[in-house]
Formats: structure tokens, C-alpha cells, sequence
């Protein structure tokens, strides 16, 4: 063969053997926070995501609650120990940073979904719905519905959690220029039972309160059960929640909660994931991955199911 030939045949060799590289197997931990749908969501769609992609093997791990910091961090070690190559995960507390140092000392890939961890500069990327464009989704709807001197409460998600903190924030600017009176709020943890309790606090101190946002699924569905044992009208309060799940689709339904804001978990799940693989495979991804949010209401719940 002549040295040109092989010069050329070798360069043939070489750029064939790119693609085989690239699609080498990875191993990835995938983390969320508690057992509730929204999350399931995710995991479902981690798993679909393993399916379409044979290289690609995850390890999923849970916490117990949205306030399970050491549970989390135990799953984050026990990814290290597991030999991941990358782990993707919903952060339940900005604590969680110190554990997840260590895996990037180590090598690992993280990318974070659905919140941030505010000052740490240790991701590869972060997936998630803009959670103050969100909030503010709900802010903008209920500005169409309540009128100047309107009361209002507010149950928050957990205080100190950016992504839960936003979707308040968002909340508000989108009522900016509308002077509603808002006579108490209060902490959920993101579950039903104390959506109950903050909202019956609410109810019972303001007899005419005119609506209430709630920052998480799961408490907007104990907001709405605590209207119900109130025997308010549906037509006397609004109530507006986020996630559009765990019981928020029954409520608008049977018309005690007026709207939802729903983030798009599947995709959120599906977008993080491939960020992880990409970067693993020395691909360029990028550091801010927005996977959406709509308002949902009774009219066109149909389609977000």
C-alpha cells in the first residue's frame, strides 16, 4: 500500500472510531427528594430515559421528606461509593453542598434539577422551571380575579429553599400594582397535613379572606380540603396552587381550587439527565436548562394529565 493510502485508511480508522468513544457505557445516580408524584415523575421518566439509551445505567435513591437533609447526603455518599460517573439531583437544602464537593473532588459530574443551590459553583448544569417566572404565572392570574383591599394568605413551601422561595416572590410581582392585603402566611414543609393546618389558621383569624396561594401541590390540596370542612362556597375564595399534582386535579374538579401552576417534571427529568450523560462524554452543555411551566385550569387540565 502506499504511504498516502495509508495515511489515508488510518485517518478513516480514526474518525470512525469518535462515535464508539463518545457512546462509551455510563453509570449515573439519580437523587430525589420524597415520595410524592411530581418526583415519581421524574424517576419514571430517568428510567425511560435508560431504556432509549442502552449505555446509559442509573441508580435512583429517595428521601423521606422535603426536610430529609441527611438522608440526602447519605444517598449523595452512597453514589460516590457506588462508582457514578455522574449524579443528577433535586437538592432538598443547600447543606447538601458539602457531600456533593466531595463527589466532584472525586471526579463526578452534577447536575441539579428542579432547585439551585445558590453560591455553589460545583454543577454542570441545572434543570428546572424558572420557579420566579412561574410564580409569577400565579400572580398575573390572580391579579384578573381579586380587586383592591382583597385579603389574602399565602402558604409557603420550605422557607429558605430558593426554588420554593421564588415561586412566592413570582407570585407577588406578578399582583404588583394591585393593593391586596395579604394577612398571614405560614410554612407547609410541602405537605398536605400542614397545608391543612396553615390554611385552617388562615380561614378561622380571616372569616372573609378572599384567597389563598399555596407554593406546593400537597398543601394546595390541604387548603382546598380545609375550605371544604369550612363549608365555604366554591365562589366566595380562590385558590391557586402549584405543581398541579397530589390531589390538586380532584380540587379543580370539583371547583374549590381555580388554578394551578404546572411545571413539566418528564421533561425536566429528560433534559437533566441527557446534560449528564453529555458532559460525562466530554459534550458541551449548557450550565442553565429551562424545562417550562403553564398555567392550568379547569378548562385545559385535559391536557397536562
Amino acid at each position: 500500500m502506499k504511504p498516502q493510502s495509508l495515511l489515508g485508511a488510518l485517518a478513516l480508522l480514526a474518525v470512525a472510531a469518535v462515535p464508539a468513544l463518545a457512546q462509551e457505557p455510563v453509570k449515573l445516580g439519580f437523587i430525589t427528594k420524597f415520595p410524592v408524584p411530581f418526583f415519581a415523575t421524574m424517576e419514571n421518566a430517568a428510567k425511560d430515559y435508560a431504556k432509549r439509551n442502552p449505555g446509559v445505567e442509573i441508580i435512583y435513591g429517595q428521601g423521606t421528606s422535603a426536610t430529609d437533609i441527611e438522608g440526602q447526603i447519605a444517598q449523595i455518599e452512597s453514589m460516590v461509593t457506588r462508582g457514578v460517573q455522574g449524579i443528577a439531583l433535586t437538592p432538598v437544602d443547600p447543606t447538601v453542598s458539602t457531600a456533593l464537593d466531595k463527589a466532584v473532588a472525586a471526579g463526578i459530574k452534577v447536575v441539579l434539577m428542579d432547585n439551585n443551590i445558590p453560591d455553589w459553583n460545583g454543577r454542570t448544569a441545572l434543570a428546572t422551571t424558572n420557579n420566579f417566572a412561574a410564580g409569577k404565572i400565579a400572580g398575573e392570574y390572580l391579579k384578573t380575579i381579586l380587586k383592591a383591599g382583597d385579603t389574602f394568605g399565602i402558604l409557603e413551601g420550605v422557607p429558605g429553599v430558593p426554588a420554593l422561595d421564588d415561586r412566592v416572590k413570582g407570585m407577588l410581582e406578578g399582583l404588583n400594582g394591585l393593593d391586596v392585603k395579604i394577612v398571614g402566611k405560614g410554612a407547609t414543609n410541602c405537605t398536605e397535613e400542614l397545608g391543612i393546618s396553615v390554611a385552617e389558621d388562615l380561614l378561622t383569624k380571616n372569616p372573609d379572606l378572599k384567597a389563598i396561594y399555596a407554593a406546593c401541590g400537597p398543601p394546595a390540596a390541604g387548603a382546598a380540603r380545609a375550605i371544604k370542612n369550612a363549608g365555604i362556597a366554591n365562589d366566595k375564595i380562590v385558590l391557586v396552587g402549584f405543581d398541579f399534582c397530589c390531589g390538586e386535579e380532584e380540587a379543580l374538579k370539583s371547583g374549590i381550587e381555580d388554578a394551578s401552576v404546572a411545571q413539566f417534571p418528564t421533561k425536566m427529568a429528560e433534559l437533566g439527565v441527557d446534560a449528564l450523560v453529555k458532559s460525562i462524554r466530554g459534550e458541551k452543555v449548557e450550565s442553565l436548562i429551562d424545562s417550562g411551566a403553564a398555567l392550568v385550569t379547569p378548562e385545559n387540565m385535559a391536557k397536562f394529565k
